[in-house]
């Protein structure tokens, strides 16, 4: 993990950043004040940037690859509560204001590279930019809403209604998704998920 001021691609990288959804509007005064407090790391396909349990918690802001947030039992049962891609973030703000253990881990599905800072650094930030808290606060709901509606779906839809609401709703993902992470999502087996892809026509 290098800071973003030290960083040898600090530019690219501040390039990709202000694609972000959240923060893209920013004045240069805000970008001023952000930038310093936010390093840059890569992980591995795989690679875990937050676990289940973990009491300190970050705020990650996606500049390539993808990640998922996803929660386990104590058996070991793994189930996926959503991806995220370049110009999304992920947060444990909620656990960090509950005070409690963030209750899913955040895992690279690709290899992905990441801006990220300690939560209390970004929420004294938030604190300072009210405009900028409101934002957050709403994307946060959305992301909050967006889980629920995918367990909801689950229980909800047959196999081909839960494959095709996610390709309605995620069509800039459908295809980049491996067919294992995918299959997982969808609480499919990856034959299954094959099968109803080909009666769809879809490769």
């Amino acid at each position: 993990m290098t800071t973003l001021a030290s960083h040898p691609q600090r530019n690219s990288v501040r390039l990709l950043l202000r694609q972000n959804q959240l923060l893209r509007g920013m004045t240069p005064g805000q970008w001023a004040e952000l930038e310093p407090l936010l390093a840059v790391a890569d992980y591995r396909k795989g690679e875990p940037l937050v676990r289940q349990g973990d009491e300190e918690m970050e705020q990650f802001f996606i500049l390539e690859g993808m990640l998922k947030r996803v929660v386990s039992n104590p058996a070991g049962r793994e189930m996926i509560l959503r991806f995220a891609a370049e110009t999304e973030m992920d947060t444990s703000y909620a656990a960090w204001r509950l005070r409690t253990p963030v209750p899913y881990s955040i895992v690279a599905v690709t290899k992905a590279r990441v801006t990220e800072l300690p939560m209390p650094l970004w929420a004294e930030f938030i604190e300072r930019h009210a405009e900028i808290k409101a934002r957050f606060e709403y994307d946060l709901m959305k992301l909050m809403s967006e889980v629920m509606a995918h367990t909801i779906t689950l229980h909800l839809l047959d196999a081909p209604g839960r494959l095709l609401r996610f390709q309605r709703k995620h069509p800039d993902l459908a295809g980049r998704i491996p067919k294992k992470e995918l299959a997982a999502y969808l609480n499919l087996t990856p034959e299954t998920l094959s099968r109803l892809k080909q009666k769809i026509g879809e490769p």
